[in-house]
């Protein structure tokens, strides 16, 4: 007789701060969480790069090699190398270990928002105000791009990667979903100003961010609007949006210095955080706990889930 499976537990959101660092690095422009969550990078107005160890608090490297302020950055999936840009027009590779610059690239026209890893670590994909989106080949030696796609009609704000796919939201008011496989183009308008765009866990839905101060939450394929999401204020600055780690409820940062989570499905709001007074720039969600960063100003936030006993002094 085969018994019934237990009833998965019901989603956690995080609800209380468990740890707040203070990054040295001027104002944080963006947070990520490496491939596993078990690391994290903040970016700094400074021109500097931190790898941290949120959950126990420590910082482990700089990375210094920028010339003007670094925007985002990512990991590749070994956490051997990190891919960054910046608004001195480059996109950075370096080495984890040594803290070096292995290659920067140069191509783009004007500053570079926002960067990401292909699956393999082969190619990064880069999003800049240039309105173009560049693709770099992480192996040759050549100093040009592989792929240039140029169909934003604004700035690029926010670009994601699948293992097939390029998605990438502009300040054109489009959503533009590449399927490299199939070799076309899916373009969605929004019509405010994208700030934040990402794939849900399952790949079947795209969650945008926009300057009217709404999420909207739309299928993939079709592109139909499956729910929108308000509450929060973003009218002027590129903040991000994210699912929570099984694709439960949708998030946003605000310039409210507050974080806003909603029911998926209902639309409702369940949760809204504290930050801070000033704006909340950037978000990162763990991959698999209940567990978000938050980065306001200087700072960087780690929140946790109810249940979670922080270990020592972690309430700092």
């Amino acid at each position: 007789m085969a018994f019934p499976r237990p009833r998965p537990a019901r989603p956690e959101l995080p609800r209380q701060r468990v740890r707040t660092l203070e990054c040295g690095q001027g104002a944080v422009r963006a947070v990520r969480f490496n491939v596993d969550g078990n690391y994290c990078l903040t970016c700094g107005s400074d021109k500097t790069l931190k790898l941290w160890n949120p959950h126990k608090g420590t910082a482990l490297r700089t990375y210094q090699g920028h010339g003007y302020e670094v925007l985002d950055a990512a990991g590749s999936f070994d956490n051997s190398q990190l891919c960054s840009c910046g608004a001195d027009k480059t996109v950075a590779l370096w080495d984890v270990a040594t803290g070096q610059v292995i290659r920067k690239y140069r191509g783009h026209a004007g500053k570079v928002n926002c960067v990401q890893f292909n699956e393999e670590a082969t190619i990064i994909v880069s999003g800049s105000i240039d309105s173009t989106i560049r693709c770099w080949d992480c192996r040759s030696r050549r100093p040009d791009p592989v792929q240039v796609l140029d169909e934003a009609k604004d700035g690029v704000s926010s670009v994601k990667v699948s293992d097939h796919e390029i998605l990438a939201g502009s300040v054109d008011g489009r959503v533009r979903r590449y399927d490299l496989r199939a070799g076309q183009l899916f373009s969605d308008y929004i019509g405010s100003p994208i700030t934040s765009v990402c794939f849900s866990k399952d790949g079947q839905c795209v969650l945008v961010a926009s300057l009217d101060s709404t999420l909207r939450l739309l299928d993939k394929e079709t592109g139909e609007l499956l729910g929108e999401y308000m509450g929060h204020r973003s009218t002027a600055y590129r903040l991000d949006c994210v699912l929570s780690e099984q694709d439960t409820h949708v998030g946003s940062a605000s310039e409210d210095g507050h974080v806003y989570f909603w029911d998926l499905v209902e639309g409702s709001l369940a949760l809204s955080l504290a930050v801070g007074r000033g704006v909340v720039q950037s978000l990162s969600f763990h991959p698999t706990l209940p567990c978000l960063l938050a980065a306001t100003e200087g700072q960087l936030q780690l929140w946790r889930e109810d249940a979670f006993q922080p270990e020592g002094d972690a309430a700092t």
